[in-house]
């Protein structure tokens, strides 16, 4: 059997994992990763839930995500748009999204995200915003040299292929947004450039 990753590597989005991982709820039977790239965060999320699926629209991510998971019978993964692929409703334990939902409409997002959770499941979201006010570029300016700094130690690198885009959300609006939307979310700004969202979908209501 080969390794699952035999090209390890670390970058801001790899660093938000173990995050992620430690909000998968115990016994976690189905897990859904939206945006899942070249599969690594699904691989993780593998050895803490009995089935996992990614999707993505990138092709080449997915045939790359295919391959690496060979191995790993438990994962599936589809080609496709998440807003609009057909899945199951209330049909997920846990679902993560690493800086994916600035690609999409992000109250659209979140509502199918929320919808897809079952009753007592997680949803984590980690994401990218712009800065847009006085406070938010200070953050910014001020955890600049940490971000580079991190990156040259650590040698970031991501998969090649991997579709990019600029954000157009403020992470004031982010936070307003996510706030109506999953109510009693946990929201956090890291140093890193990155937001994450977290919230337990109630057993009633």
């Amino acid at each position: 059997m080969r390794e699952p990753d035999p090209k390890p590597y670390w970058n801001t989005n790899v660093a938000r994992h173990p995050g992620i991982l430690r909000a998968v709820p115990e016994g976690c039977g189905d897990a859904l990763d939206v945006g899942c790239g070249d599969g690594l965060l699904a691989r993780k999320v593998a050895g803490r839930a009995k089935r996992v699926t990614g999707i993505d629209k990138s092709p080449e991510m997915i045939a790359c995500a295919r391959e690496l998971a060979v191995d790993h019978p438990d994962l599936a993964f589809i080609e496709g748009d998440f807003l609009t692929a057909d899945l199951p409703a209330a049909g997920y334990d846990f679902i993560c999204s690493v800086t994916t939902i600035h690609h999409m409409d992000f109250e659209a997002a979140l509502t199918r995200m929320r919808e897809l959770l079952r009753p007592g499941g997680t949803l984590v979201v980690v994401g990218l915003a712009r800065e847009a006010s006085p406070t938010e570029w200070a953050a910014m300016v001020a955890a600049a040299p940490v971000v580079r700094i991190t990156k040259v130690l650590r040698r970031a690198r991501g998969p090649e292929g991997m579709p990019v885009a600029d954000p157009q959300m403020s992470y004031g609006q982010v936070r307003a947004t996510a706030r109506r939307l999953l109510p009693g979310m946990r929201y956090r700004r890291h140093v890193l450039r990155r937001y994450s969202l977290t919230w337990g979908k109630p057993w009633t209501g």
